[in-house]
Formats: C-alpha cells, sequence, structure tokens
C-alpha cells in the first residue's frame, strides 16, 4: 500500500486559531521578538498542531480508519514567516506494514527539507 505525500500550508492566522483553540498563548507562537529572544529562528507553529497535520494525512490516507496510535518526536521547530506564504509542512508515508487487524504506518514529516519530527508514526485499524 502507497500513500501520496500531502503538503500543508501554516500561516500566522493558522497560529493564532490554534492558539484560540487549544488555549496555548506562548509568545512564540505570535511574536518574532520573543522567539528571537529564547534562540528561536522565528515564530514557531505549536507541535501539537504539526503532529494535528501527521493526524490529518493519515485520515485522508485510511478513509477516516480508527487509529489505535498516534505519535512523533518534536525534534525541529516549524518556522512560520510573517507572510501570505506561510511554510509548508510534508506529511509522507515512509513504510506500510500490517499485522492482523492493524496497519502501521512510519511517516516522515518535513518543513522545507528539514525533518521536523523523529520517527512519527500511526496504527491505525482498518474498517
Amino acid at each position: 500500500m502507497t500513500y501520496q505525500p500531502l503538503t500543508f500550508t501554516l500561516t500566522r492566522a493558522d497560529l493564532v486559531r490554534y492558539a484560540g483553540a487549544s488555549g496555548d498563548f506562548n509568545p512564540i507562537h505570535w511574536s518574532d521578538r520573543v522567539a528571537g529572544s529564547v534562540g528561536l529562528p522565528g515564530v514557531i507553529a505549536h507541535g501539537m498542531l504539526t503532529l494535528g497535520l501527521v493526524a490529518s494525512a493519515v485520515a485522508t490516507w485510511t478513509d477516516d480508519a480508527e487509529v489505535v496510535e498516534l505519535g512523533g518526536k518534536f525534534t525541529s521547530p516549524v518556522v512560520v514567516p510573517d507572510d501570505e506564504t506561510g511554510a509548508s509542512v510534508e506529511v509522507a508515508a515512509k513504510s506500510v506494514t500490517t499485522d492482523g487487524d492493524t496497519t502501521t504506518i512510519a511517516i516522515e514529516v518535513s518543513c522545507d527539507g528539514k525533518r521536523v519530527l523523529g520517527n512519527p508514526k500511526a496504527v491505525v485499524r482498518l474498517r
């Protein structure tokens, strides 16, 4: 089974909306000044927003199969510029294995060619 890579665009407006929905108003997600003061290269996307993009890709690939497990390590930030273009996050399936009624999808997540999640994977139960 193969899955087409999916590309998601994140803008500063998306970060504002996510902050409101999640209650995470940490200024590293909206202030260049604060992000720079703590050593970040710019405003970054919320880690859970990035993982949410992975969940969206998995749902698309598997026609909304039951997700048994979803995870990954936050290894590099997704820097979101203050422009209309935003940041492009690509989610691709690296490998797919099936064991009984579950399928494990090893995933690769990158932004500007740099991996942003370490060892992300999803385990789904196909219907």
